[in-house]
This record gives structure tokens, C-alpha cells and sequence, in this order.
């Protein structure tokens, strides 16, 4: 059991979250910086794999940093907000979906496959939406609790990384409530085409989480009481992953807009998204918008928008890739060649 979760309540959390989290071991990252420049290439020309190496070099708290366990996420969740029809497919999909990622047939469980990444999905009360957020709140703080304390539960402590997630028909409106009440703007900057929905459907999207923002008048420095307005069980389960993976000190590749809006969340929190890599920039428009007020850097861009964690699976090729090359290199002074 880690520090953050459980709570018994939102007070007990913020408490919590008022101390300090675990920090980026700078010692580590500067020794691995210095090996890097002492490779068998010019300062600087691979790129972000260099950075990602310092990264995780900094937060594994050695100068050579490895990966023999990928752990990969994926929560569910379904949604009040769907009585206003903006999903295009029923919810039904969302526990069709779980029993497809289960017998391994989606997508993500091929690119887990491929790059070395050991999935579980945890299917958060399916049989029981969260809350219509124009009628009333999503969730309840209790209920807010419980699923970031899932979300905490399914962490493992010994991964070298891990790669989050999410499912929910309707979750895309949750994402552009909570990147809204967070970040501002219009919900038109926010609301996107999600799993396919058409210009009228984005626009519903966009006019139900005004509604919300209207009714609930979130204040943007609380996270928690956001996720109480909007929802859902698996944006909180994200949530209590992303802060049990920082009491462990294991670094976090984040999916897409959806998986990224949850997190985000914990942004007020100084400095504890610090340990999170954002996978890849998807094609739903918000999510550029999301990326840059958080300050992470994209690894991919490659037009993904499918969520269930694939773009973070795709960036965790990269990163191996990434430590491969730092680890696997010779130095100039190894291979005799002259400008060490």
C-alpha cells in the first residue's frame, strides 16, 4: 500500500498530495547525459531518443536505465452523458470491447505483443454509468475514490514502465469537460470526432459540455472536484495509476486526448505529471491544444486516434529503442576512435 491511496477522503488525498512526491534523480540523469556524449556520435544527433534516455535514466535512478517489464493498463468505463446522444455506438461496445482485449483480439493487444508490454484490463462497473453531468454531478467523492484506488491497486510496483489506457463509449466528452474546465477556451476548442462521430455530432459534444461547465462552474485549481462533476471511473482510475506509479517511481507513457485529459487532472498538483511521457499526438484536435498547456513533448505523431493505449504502445518501441542505443553503444574511447 502507497502513500496517496487509499483515502478516505478528498481531504485526506490533498493532504497527501500537498507533500512532496517522489523526485527525478538528477545525479542519475546527468551520468547517463555524460555517457551519452561519450557514445560513438555527434552531441546530440539522435535526437529526443537522448532525451529519452536521460529521462529514464532519472526516474529509474540509474545512469543505465532498462526495460524487462512493461506494464500496460487499459481502465473502462461507462457514461451518464451518453443520454444525450453523443456517442455514435451504443454502450454496449465498451463491454464487447473489454471481452475482445481479453481474448486478444484488438489492436492493442497486438502492439503489447510486439513491443514486450504485459496488459490487464480493468473494467470499472460497467453495468452502472457514471452520472448525465448537465443533470447532476458524475460521481460522488466516495465513488471518485474508489476508482482512482483501482487504478492505484493495478500498478506494479516493480515495472520499469508503464503505458495507460482507457475504453468508454462516451469518453471523449468526459475528456474535452475535463481539458475545458482545466484549460479554458471555448468546448469547441475541445470536442472532437472521438470514435467517429460527424460535424453535428462534434457540436452536440460541444454545447453538452458547455452545459456542464455552466452548471458545475468547476474551478480549474481542483482536480478532484472536477472529476466529481464530470466523471468518469476510468479518467479517476488513470488518475490513482498515474500517482501510484509516482510513489514507485516508475514512469508513465500516456496514451491519447482521452488518457492525457485524465491525467491532466492531477496538473494543478505542482509538478506531479513529471514522470509521464506523452506517447504520441493523436489526430483529435484537442489534443495538440492539451499537450502544449501541459508542456509534454509528443514521442509520435502518426495520426492515431484510436485510444486503449495503442499510441503509448507504439512509443514504448521507441523508447526500448531509445535505451538500446544508450545502453548498447560503444564510447569513443571503447572503439578507438578519435573526437571522445
Amino acid at each position: 500500500m502507497h502513500a496517496l491511496l487509499p483515502a478516505a477522503d478528498f481531504a485526506a488525498l490533498r493532504a497527501g498530495l500537498s507533500k512532496p512526491l517522489p523526485a527525478f534523480d538528477t545525479a542519475s540523469a546527468e551520468a547517463a547525459r555524460v555517457r551519452q556524449h561519450s557514445l560513438t556520435k555527434p552531441p546530440g544527433s539522435l535526437g529526443i531518443l537522448e532525451d529519452l534516455a536521460v529521462f529514464m535514466a532519472g526516474w529509474q535512478g540509474r545512469s543505465r536505465p532498462r526495460i524487462n517489464h512493461a506494464q500496460a493498463l487499459v481502465f473502462a468505463g461507462n457514461h451518464g452523458i451518453c443520454a444525450r446522444g453523443v456517442n455514435p455506438y451504443p454502450q454496449a461496445v465498451t463491454a464487447q470491447m473489454v471481452a475482445n482485449f481479453e481474448a486478444g483480439g484488438a489492436a492493442i493487444n497486438q502492439l503489447c505483443r510486439a513491443f514486450d508490454a504485459r496488459l490487464s484490463v480493468v473494467a470499472l462497473e460497467l453495468d452502472r454509468p457514471t452520472g448525465d453531468f448537465t443533470a447532476g454531478p458524475a460521481m460522488t467523492e466516495a465513488e471518485v475514490l474508489a476508482a482512482m484506488g483501482q487504478g492505484a491497486s493495478a500498478v506494479d510496483p516493480a515495472a520499469d514502465v508503464l503505458l495507460l489506457g482507457e475504453m468508454g463509449i462516451g469518453n471523449s466528452t468526459i475528456a474535452a469537460a475535463l481539458a475545458r474546465g482545466l484549460f479554458g477556451g471555448h468546448a469547441t476548442d475541445w470536442a472532437g470526432p472521438g470514435t467517429g462521430a460527424d460535424s453535428q455530432g462534434v457540436s452536440l459534444k460541444a454545447r453538452v459540455v458547455e452545459e456542464g461547465i455552466a452548471r458545475h462552474r468547476p474551478d480549474p485549481r481542483d482536480g478532484l472536484a472536477l472529476l466529481t462533476a464530470f466523471g468518469g471511473r476510468e479518467q479517476a482510475a488513470i488518475c490513482g495509476a498515474v500517482l501510484a506509479a509516482r510513489q514507485a517511481r516508475v514512469p508513465v507513457i500516456l496514451d491519447g486526448f482521452i488518457c492525457t485529459a485524465a491525467a491532466a487532472v492531477l496538473h494543478p498538483v505542482g509538478g506531479a505529471l513529471e514522470h509521464c511521457l506523452a506517447g504520441h499526438c493523436s489526430a483529435e484536435p484537442g489534443h495538440r491544444r492539451l499537450l502544449d498547456a501541459l508542456g509534454l513533448r509528443p514521442v509520435l505523431s502518426l495520426d492515431m486516434r484510436l485510444g486503449e493505449g495503442s499510441g503509448a504502445a507504439v512509443a514504448l518501441g521507441v523508447l526500448r529503442a531509445a535505451l538500446s542505443v544508450h545502453d548498447g553503444m560503444a564510447t569513443f574511447d571503447e572503439a578507438g576512435v578519435s573526437g571522445g
